[in-house]
């Protein structure tokens, strides 16, 4: 009896690796961005820093609000580049607060090139 009270306690505890859903690693980085989109009623436009990234997804710090679900646009302002990022289709993952993380769609082959050299460099650069 003891024995099961310890397995029922337990079970609703996860460590953070077992909740984890990314399938890629993100690279801690910071640098700004703006995003916009539709939320059904309103077009949002805000703008935040970048926490995070990945081939697959985007760590967002925004002074706009959103909910999960919602469909962005995003144009990252990559450090030492002109031009920023461009990544048409973005889907919210997950919201708390103003922290937010967005899944990617497919990017344009210039775009993902531009992305994986980026993330190279910055893989090197913390080796």
């Amino acid at each position: 009896m003891r024995q099961m009270k310890q397995l029922g306690h337990s079970q609703g505890r996860h460590s953070r690796s077992s909740i984890e859903r990314r399938t890629i690693g993100r690279t801690n980085v910071s640098f700004g961005l703006m995003y916009s989109g539709f939320n059904g009623e309103d077009v949002l436009i805000g703008d935040g820093t970048v926490v995070d990234l990945s081939e697959g997804g985007v760590g967002i710090r925004g002074n706009c609000p959103v909910q999960v679900g919602t469909e962005l646009t995003l144009f990252l302002y990559l450090p030492n580049e002109e031009d920023p990022l461009f990544i048409l289709e973005a889907t919210v993952a997950w919201s708390v607060g103003s922290l937010f993380g967005v899944a990617l769609k497919e990017l344009s082959l210039p775009e993902g090139d531009r992305m994986r050299v980026f993330l190279h460099t910055q893989s090197v650069g913390q080796a």
